[in-house]
């Protein structure tokens, strides 16, 4: 009977738990939230709660349950993917971006990054402008068609998978143009 009672107890206690941590794990849309606020409740960003979540847009509706924390698979799972290696350069991550150019070669320009890299005395520098929260700034990459360079700038009009890449003459940068690259983070 006591190892009944006992089994019980543990099955209760158990439970509980589980239902706490999925809790944790989880939240359930109310009448008038938005991304924003859930990201700031759970400390987690807009950009991870869609990840997690597979949205592809803002759009919300009541009573729909998010998941605001990594699970613990999807944790494993990208613990688990190796890194790419090519002619002994190791790569984390492959990201498809929106590529612009820009210079530093222009009235009103001082050429200073936001890492404090100076274009202007540094023209053959190879350096990108990237938003933070996609590439943080120092990281090392490889971009398509431009080679190694590093994330030493940020910019207002820099968002989400969108990357500036610097060039010493304006007439370099608009010959860059527009263009949709790979990039590869290097480790």
């Amino acid at each position: 009977m006591k190892k009944f009672i006992i089994s019980i107890s543990t099955a209760i206690l158990l439970s509980f738990g589980m239902t706490s941590a999925a809790s944790a794990n989880t939240y359930q849309v109310k009448s008038g939230d938005t991304l924003w606020s859930i990201a700031k409740k759970n400390k987690v960003t807009v950009n991870q709660i869609k990840s997690w979540n597979k949205l592809s847009s803002d759009r919300i509706v009541p009573k729909q349950v998010l998941h605001v924390s990594a699970t613990k698979a999807a944790t494993v799972k990208a613990q688990a993917k190796p890194a790419a290696k090519v002619n002994g350069v190791t790569f984390t991550k492959e990201l498809t971006v929106t590529a612009t150019a820009y210079t530093a070669d222009c009235k009103g320009c001082t050429g200073i990054t936001a890492t404090g890299l100076n274009l202007k005395k540094n023209p053959n520098a190879k350096a990108i402008s990237v938003d933070p929260k996609v590439i943080p700034l120092g990281t090392k990459v490889y971009v398509e068609g431009y080679g190694y360079a590093v994330a030493a700038d940020k910019g207002s009009a820099v968002k989400g998978n969108k990357i500036d890449v610097f060039f010493s003459s304006k007439q370099k940068a608009l010959q860059w143009g527009v263009k949709k690259i790979k990039i590869k983070i290097v480790k």
